[in-house]
């Protein structure tokens, strides 16, 4: 590790460059690293994965995923029309609606002269 300069990596004294994720090199939102690392533990004794392995996992389970939100989301559009009682009716209390001219309850009305 090279102790807190982040994602920056030093290539032999010239310019830094920015450490780039496999996930973000494969144009993914889902973990790269992360899915070979769990694909290697799941495997026998040797635990050899290949690289594109976890990536081709990681596009698969994100294709899954957005067609299954896709669904949701069209299911719950579907389902928005049928419910009967939704919204919040306006009430505005009589208190409120006095006329200005007009005591309100607890005032003390001066006696006509």
């Amino acid at each position: 590790m090279a102790g807190g300069k982040g994602n920056v990596r030093k290539v032999s004294g010239k310019s830094k460059s920015k450490v780039i994720s496999r996930s973000a090199r494969a144009g993914l939102q889902l973990p790269v690293g992360r899915i070979h690392r769990l694909l290697k533990q799941r495997t026998t004794s040797t635990g050899r994965v290949g690289a594109t392995a976890a990536v081709y996992s990681a596009a698969i389970l994100e294709y899954l995923t957005a067609e299954l939100l896709e669904l949701a989301g069209n299911a719950s559009k579907d389902l928005k029309a049928t419910n009967a009682g939704e919204g919040v009716i306006p009430h505005i209390h009589r208190y409120l609606m006095e006329k200005k001219g007009q005591p309100q309850p607890g005032q003390m009305v001066a006696p006509p002269p």
